[in-house]
């Protein structure tokens, strides 16, 4: 069984879709498309009747969901389900909705952030899980390198298809995160004279076998399309 993405042509990169319950790492760099992939990540499942959360750090739900109303993949009405959940841990309402799952308090430490969210994701039924992003989650751990291991291990062992959100702009430089990860997608973006260039490959993902080209990558009115046929050279 295949876990659809949700975004047009990606799918045919990796054999028809994620396997399910794995971890897997969207890097690039800022405005790539990494955000607009996940939000068609999560419409995806909730057409499917799945259950999906959201975790960030650094924007509101009503940001996000203005941000992808732009497009036509129906995010704002898609997201009004009882099947969406968003949590900003940096907020109040994020951090008394992950307490629920454990009824402890504030997650001061990577040992109380994991226990929750993960904790609060097997006891929903989380199907799909996006984290937006490794740069604010380590703003959690003090201990670096340590605690985001931990942190990810945990996470590969939840039941949730987990899309992790990665600021790392060196396709040819790994990360924790790459190396504990079962797929690994990097977002590459060029500035020309004619204007951006944009494309998307597929570097890692256990159990499948890859294109590991790059291919075209669009922003559309349908949101991001990939050109599976399309090679690009950076």
């Amino acid at each position: 069984m295949r876990i659809p993405s949700g975004v047009s042509g990606f799918d045919h990169l990796i054999q028809g879709g994620f396997l399910p319950g794995r971890l897997y790492v969207l890097s690039g760099p800022p405005g790539s498309g990494k955000t607009t992939f996940t939000a068609q990540f999560i419409a995806e499942g909730l057409r499917n009747g799945e259950n999906c959360l959201y975790v960030t750090m650094h924007e509101s739900r009503d940001e996000l969901v203005d941000d992808m109303s732009n497009y036509d993949f129906g995010f704002e009405t898609l997201t009004s389900s009882e099947q969406f959940r968003f949590v900003n841990l940096a907020g109040q309402k994020g951090q008394r909705l992950l307490n629920q799952s454990s009824g402890g308090g504030m997650a001061s430490s990577v040992q109380g952030l994991t226990d929750k969210l993960v904790g609060f994701v097997n006891s929903r039924d989380i199907d799909r899980l996006v984290i937006d992003s490794t740069m604010l989650l380590e703003l959690f751990f003090a201990d670096g390198d340590e605690e985001m291991t931990r942190f990810l291990t945990a996470l590969k062992n939840s039941d949730a298809t987990t899309l992790l959100i990665s600021e790392m702009t060196d396709p040819s430089a790994y990360a924790d995160e790459h190396f504990l990860a079962h797929g690994v997608v990097f977002f590459h973006n060029y500035l020309e004279a004619t204007g951006m260039t944009r494309g998307i490959q597929v570097v890692k993902m256990r159990g499948t076998d890859i294109d590991c080209d790059i291919r075209s990558l669009r922003f559309e009115d349908e949101g991001l399309v990939v050109d599976p046929t399309s090679r690009v050279d950076f």
